[in-house]
């Protein structure tokens, strides 16, 4: 279903990429690509536009914030680029902070270096600990893959990554001889970690949002709740050689992917993004919009029906 319906006249961008939703008090907040806002009291309707809640200046694209409140703090994880910079592959993650999940968040540091995007930062007892999409050149399957490392603080990454979703399979292709000859470029990004009942779950997306095998797809590991992510034993759900969807484009939406996860009232809700079929492209302008569904979790496997 789809969260925030654009009206005419309305000052809220054409689309929501990238949605992460946390719920805090009463209210749920919902931030996306750009740095925009949106919040709602209800989850499923009401949401209103705040308008743009990161106060940043030298940089743009600001791709996939995401945030977690800690000791009272709220701290969005998000990637950019210098102004002046025109190379995506520049991308790096940064951290900014706000004493309102509204904002406005201002930015303290760089955290990781370039190429380093869509950060989902997590607390345990055994500490904090980031997911993030980093490059691979080197590969038999070359492209962009998923690394956890933990936390000194909220500001400081330990430098001691671990890879743990990486490219698999064709359909994770996101351009063909992207950059040589021969060799193709893979895209496993959008990491969002859960865990439920004795099974962590690191749920991510696959290749390009325009390509036909685009996918929302993830991985398993068992183990203790508390404990230092990076030496859980990650797999591919169900099988690292195997092309499963778990959401894909349908006769509801096109380009599903990069989601983020909200539990409420019992139920799992899984919010990504998606364009409307039928909708005219052609303007050249970004039509993915923020939609929400119901995520049924039994042991192992996760189901999500788009509505």
């Amino acid at each position: 279903m789809i969260l925030y319906q654009r009206k005419n006249n309305d000052t809220a961008p054409l689309s929501q990429p990238d949605p992460y939703m946390i719920k805090d008090g009463d209210r749920y907040y919902m931030y996306t690509t750009g740095g925009w806002c949106f919040s709602s009291n209800q989850l499923k309707t009401g949401w209103e536009f705040l308008g743009k809640c990161l106060d940043v200046s030298g940089q743009k694209n600001i791709w996939a914030p995401a945030v977690i409140k800690i000791d009272g703090e709220y701290f969005m994880y998000y990637s950019s680029i210098n102004e002046s910079e025109n190379d995506d592959h520049k991308q790096t993650l940064r951290v900014a902070v706000s004493k309102k999940a509204e904002g406005p968040f201002k930015e303290v540091r760089k955290i990781l270096p370039p190429f380093s995007i869509d950060a989902h930062v997590v607390k345990n007892d055994k500490g904090l600990f980031i997911f993030y999409s980093a490059n691979d050149y080197e590969s038999a399957r070359p492209g962009t893959y998923i690394a956890c490392d933990k936390m000194l603080d909220p500001y400081t990454v330990e430098g001691n990554p671990k890879a743990v979703v990486v490219p698999s399979i064709d359909e994770e292709i996101f351009m063909r001889n992207r950059f040589a000859p021969g060799q193709d470029w893979h895209t496993i990004e959008g990491a969002f970690y859960f865990y439920h009942e004795g099974i962590h779950f690191l749920m991510y997306s696959g290749a390009c949002y325009q390509n036909p095998t685009y996918f929302i797809g993830y991985s398993i590991a068992y183990g203790e709740e508390h404990t230092d992510l990076r030496k859980l034993e990650w797999k591919k759900y169900p099988s690292p050689n195997e092309y499963h969807p778990l959401m894909k484009s349908c006769d509801k939406a096109e380009g599903v992917g990069h989601n983020s996860v909200v539990f409420d009232g019992g139920k799992c809700y899984v919010v990504y993004h998606g364009r409307t079929p039928g909708v005219d492209n052609s303007d050249g302008l970004d039509h993915r919009i923020a939609r929400l569904d119901e995520m049924a979790i039994n042991k192992e496997h996760l189901s999500v029906t788009i509505t």
